[in-house]
């Protein structure tokens, strides 16, 4: 950006003009001239338009503002470097003056009565050079409480008076370690988090108050300034008190220990009655002529020094954040009104609720042909608990696994125990060579029995998790409208249970044909058990004739006999019994988990495709609530969010009007 005129010197809106203005010594600056001329009518809109946006509150929609932020300890003489540059008194006294941030907006006035007025609380208050102590105090009261305390709401104080300069400046609370009467006890964590919220943004330069008379790497401001600047590019340090410890003070702030990029400048504080006038004639004084301070480079020295180095980088950085200023707004802006058209219009008919209240169903069914039978999870990309076919997909594989993991499902265990018991029992009056179907059925049920409850769990657990997943996306579909939603998680919560229970009847049935029929069409089970019964004649070889209490049948494992006594009829039927129910019993498993997969698949097509509206409608027409008429009643939260951002949208309207004259006006410059 091109340089722009300004009276009697020039600002460069260019990023090196901070370094080069602070090498330069004014030789215009007098005595007895005002402490820095103001800027004319091309720098000073800059300053208006910045001064605009933070009346306007433009922070609290996330877009920082180029400020000058004034730090110190606590007795480090920041309220008189303050007085010197604003030529008027501020609040004094013991402990923390300063308990709000006081926003300080100086301006050149060519008239010779000035104007003081302070903002706060949505009010203007006008006050003189002789009230403005006080009337800061009334204001601070009235923000922060009328004790110690301290409070992060701003308070805006204008002077407008001819001589100062052109600045705008945010003085904070100084920092204190130790709390005094009527301070609360974390005074100090209080004043960080104020002092961090402001310095931290990198359009904020820190002006960092320092005391002639500390070190300065023991400065808790010098501390925390570091914390966000490091290399303190954008730290200014002021130091005052110069007449009370000369000795050392060149060599200090040429050495610069702390890393203070944009350099020093050493002051002498008013003293005493002395006019602001005079204070400046003792300063230029004491610079001038004292034999360690006069050392110190006229470029480092004085009030009229350091008002022209705070101007001089008002300018510069405002010019260079001034465009993303704009782009961030316009960003902003073109969000929120986004934002704003995607919220549901304001119904104004039962005909236009009922209309939405469809469009909602609809919306809310597709989704969840979606996730729950496509297997399309787009919506919900980074929420895996929404990619429902691969989720019920894991429960059923758990499910199968436990099935053929459990102690039913295990061949080898109690190897023929039972089955010789249950054959001994079952004995009658009949040919001996006949397998009795009722020791068969007798063992089945049985097992069945110790694994009837497994399937109902499984139902349990997939139903809870479908009713999570129907519930949340209505929800969703629903989320404008409040009395909509608690008919729709209703409704969805009695045709969980309602489906739910189905199922439940539906396995519990499976499980008793199971315990009640022995049949399968399948050849595997005859191929599998002639497999089996092959290994019969070794295994009774290995058991009876050679007497080992172990033995290993192929499809099985190594099987564990102990010490078998029965005769070989009984040993023969047994070992057939056992393999007969080792074929069967995959047979068994595999219905339990191709029935659950069909029953499924099929439950979850019907929910989505027919129960679901019928169920919200139903809700809705036997509800005495009138949800659909509800419908024409905005939310609390959805009102305000829409009031949210209306107020948002017109904020940033303005503050986009306010940047688009100033960069208007730049343009004509440049041209």
């Amino acid at each position: 950006m091109k340089s722009l005129p300004n009276g009697q010197a020039t600002v460069e809106y260019e990023e090196d003009s901070l370094a080069s203005a602070n090498k330069k010594e004014d030789a215009s600056i007098k005595i007895h001239a005002p402490i820095v001329s103001s800027y004319n009518d091309h720098i000073r809109p800059l300053l208006d338009a910045v001064d605009q946006l933070r009346n306007l509150k433009i922070m609290k929609e996330g877009i920082q503002l180029p400020t000058i932020v004034v730090v110190g300890d606590q007795s480090s003489g920041k309220s008189s470097v303050l007085e010197s540059l604003a030529g008027i008194d501020l609040p004094r006294g013991q402990g923390i003056c300063t308990r709000v941030p006081l926003v300080m907006r100086l301006q050149h006035h060519p008239s010779p009565t000035p104007e003081l007025f302070l903002e706060f609380s949505g009010k203007i208050v006008a006050t003189d050079e002789a009230h403005v102590a006080d009337a800061i105090n009334i204001a601070t009261d009235e923000i922060a409480g009328d004790g110690k305390g301290i409070s992060n709401t701003p308070l805006t104080l204008v002077v407008k008076k001819k001589g100062v300069p052109d600045l705008t400046m945010v003085d904070l609370p100084g920092i204190t370690r130790v709390p005094v009467h009527g301070q609360p006890e974390n005074i100090y964590e209080q004043i960080a988090g104020i002092i961090m919220e402001y310095i931290r943004p990198e359009e904020s330069i820190i002006l960092n108050v320092l005391s002639a008379t500390v070190d300065f790497p023991t400065c808790e401001s010098i501390r925390m300034s570091q914390q966000v600047d490091k290399t303190g590019e954008r730290t200014l340090a002021v130091v005052t008190k110069s007449d009370k410890a000369p000795e050392g003070l060149l060599e200090k702030v040429t050495a610069d220990d702390v890393n203070i990029g944009l350099g020093y400048v050493c002051v002498r504080n008013r003293i005493g009655d002395e006019s602001y006038e005079e204070a400046r004639e003792e300063e230029a004084k004491l610079f001038k002529n004292h034999h360690l301070l006069s050392r110190i480079d006229k470029s480092m020295v004085g009030i009229p020094v350091l008002a022209q180095k705070l101007t001089q980088i008002q300018a510069t950085i405002i010019a260079r954040c001034l465009p993303d200023i704009v782009r961030k707004i316009n960003d902003r802006l073109n969000a929120s009104i986004s934002e704003l058209n995607r919220m549901p219009k304001t119904l104004s008919s039962t005909a236009e609720a009922m209309t939405a209240f469809m469009g909602i169903v609809g919306s809310a069914k597709e989704s969840l042909r979606k996730i729950l039978i496509r297997g399309e999870f787009d919506e919900y990309l980074d929420d895996y608990n929404m990619h429902c076919t691969a989720r019920l997909g894991e429960m059923l594989n758990l499910y199968s696994d436990e099935l053929h993991k459990c102690s039913e499902s295990d061949p080898r265990r109690n190897f023929l125990v039972e089955e010789i018991r249950i054959l001994e029992e079952s004995r009658g009056i009949e040919l001996p060579n006949f397998l009795p179907r009722a020791a068969f059925l007798s063992i089945l049920q049985r097992k069945v029995e110790g694994i009837a409850r497994m399937p109902i769990d499984f139902i349990e657990k997939v139903w809870a998790y479908i009713e999570s997943v129907v519930v949340s996306v209505l929800m969703h579909h629903a989320e404008n409208y409040h009395h909509l939603q608690l008919s729709a998680r209703r409704a969805g919560h009695n045709l969980i249970s309602k489906m739910k229970e189905q199922s439940i009847n539906w396995i519990s049935e499976i499980v008793q044909m199971e315990k009640m029929t022995d049949y399968t069409c399948s050849p595997e089970y005859m191929s599998e058990w002639n497999k089996l019964m092959g290994q019969l004649d070794t295994f009774r070889n290995r058991i009876l004739s050679q007497g080992h209490p172990k033995a290993e049948i192929a499809g099985i494992g190594e099987v564990e006999v102990g010490n078998i006594r029965a005769s070989q009829n009984v040993l023969h039927q047994a070992f057939d019994l056992r393999m007969r129910m080792t074929a069967y019993w995959k047979i068994v498993l595999r219905r339990l988990v191709d029935y659950m997969a069909l029953h499924l698949q099929y439950s979850v097509q019907n929910l989505v495709n027919k129960e679901m509206e019928k169920e919200i409608i139903s809700e809705l027409m036997s509800s005495h609530e009138g949800a659909v008429e509800k419908m024409l009643e905005e939310s609390p939260s959805v009102a305000g969010k829409r009031e949210k951002l209306n107020v948002s949208i017109k904020l940033l309207g303005e503050s986009k009007k306010i940047l688009g004259n100033i960069m208007d006006k730049i343009a004509t410059y440049n041209d």
